[in-house]
């Protein structure tokens, strides 16, 4: 099965807007109970991973070469 990249919905962009006015580099998606990363800790990384990040800041050209799923 193809990877798909994550797209985020209205509870995922609200904490992600209050993480990353607080500073935060994530927070826990309460549906799934996993770790999200904000933008602020995607671009401490340094470089766009490729894995389909739901808040990924990098440019598309960047994530294509990276591997981006569609």
């Amino acid at each position: 099965m193809p990877r798909r990249a994550k797209t985020p919905d209205t509870v995922n962009l609200q904490l992600h807007a209050e993480a990353v006015a607080a500073g935060r580099h994530g927070y826990v998606d309460p549906r799934t109970g996993l770790f999200v990363f904000t933008e602020l800790g995607l671009l401490a990384q340094g470089r766009c991973c490729g894995s389909g990040c739901m808040h990924c800041p990098f440019p598309p050209d960047e994530q294509a070469r990276a591997g981006r799923p569609e």
